[in-house]
């Protein structure tokens, strides 16, 4: 048996931060990726694997907290280019994930496995929480990674003044029918 889940299941999201002497100046975004899907094998009750391939050129930009002034249409038009040129969307267009072991954990599982970002691979876990839900299952999972640990150099502006942290949290809640 398998699950499969995509964007109209939930959201996968990418929370940034600021970094640098004129931090206080830039926003701390909230990215939405609009294209995912996700497959989870199952042997018998418990989950075996998950793969999960994101589309980089589907970012969105939802949001940004903190800053001078509030994030407007345009600037998060800009943050979202500046994303997917530090991202190198046309080299590397998906974001993969996929397991190679589940462990049940108190509340959820912990997915170990490879995570390929910018065409480099490296050894990543995932702990998934799982609530059982009125009419289905809610899964809920918040992860962190460095960028340059996979070959992304962090946008910066203000000759480094003010960039984005190497550090993002990734998030995702999605629901899946009993």
């Amino acid at each position: 048996m398998a699950w499969t889940l995509d964007a109209s299941d939930g959201d996968l999201r990418i929370l940034t931060d600021v970094a640098g002497p004129a931090a206080r100046m830039g926003h701390r975004l909230s990215i939405l990726v609009e294209s995912w899907n996700a497959t989870v094998e199952w042997n018998g009750v418990e989950p075996s694997a998950m793969r999960l391939t994101a589309d980089v050129g589907s970012l969105s930009v939802e949001g940004g907290a903190g800053g001078v002034t509030p994030l407007s249409g345009p600037e998060r038009a800009l943050a979202r280019s500046y994303a997917l040129k530090t991202l190198s969307v046309q080299r590397y267009p998906t974001v993969l994930f996929e397991s190679s072991a589940v462990t049940p954990t108190d509340g959820g599982y912990r997915l170990t496995g490879e995570l390929e970002i910018h065409g480099r691979r490296r050894e990543h876990a995932l702990d998934v929480h799982v609530a059982d839900a009125d009419d289905g299952w809610a899964l809920a999972a918040r992860t962190t990674l460095r960028q340059t640990d996979f070959g992304v150099k962090p946008y910066s502006m203000f000759m480094g003044s003010m960039k984005v942290a190497d550090t993002l949290t990734v998030t995702l809640s999605a629901a899946h029918e009993k």
